[in-house]
């Protein structure tokens, strides 16, 4: 009994390190994205930023959403690595929810 117990504990705490709090944030840039070279170079520069899992450009909607791991990192230091290659990053509030649900609902398919 003392072993499965202690064995489900050990389970337990490592669920709970293991979790990731991962967060999404949904950005404009200026100068706007008018090519698929500006793209490239948004998606090339933010790759290498702490904590960045997924990075997501729409030319025609003028938006990048950005999921990360807020555990390593946050959106205002995602936000200001922007200007490391040139960029003014702008977090568009308003549509965050909106973007994020259509982002998944894109993963899923549907």
């Amino acid at each position: 009994m003392k072993k499965v117990l202690i064995l489900s504990t050990m389970m337990l705490t490592a669920i709970v390190a293991i979790a990731k709090d991962i967060k999404t944030v949904v950005v404009t840039t200026q100068p706007q994205m008018h090519c698929s070279g500006c793209e490239d170079k948004i998606k090339g520069n933010l790759r290498f930023e702490k904590g960045v899992k997924q990075i997501e450009c729409s030319i025609d909607e003028q938006r990048v959403t950005i999921t990360y791991d807020a555990d390593k990192t946050s959106s205002e230091k995602i936000i200001q690595s922007f200007g490391k290659f040139g960029y003014k990053a702008t977090e568009v509030k308003n549509e965050k929810k909106a973007e994020t649900k259509k982002a998944q609902t894109k993963k899923l398919g549907k």
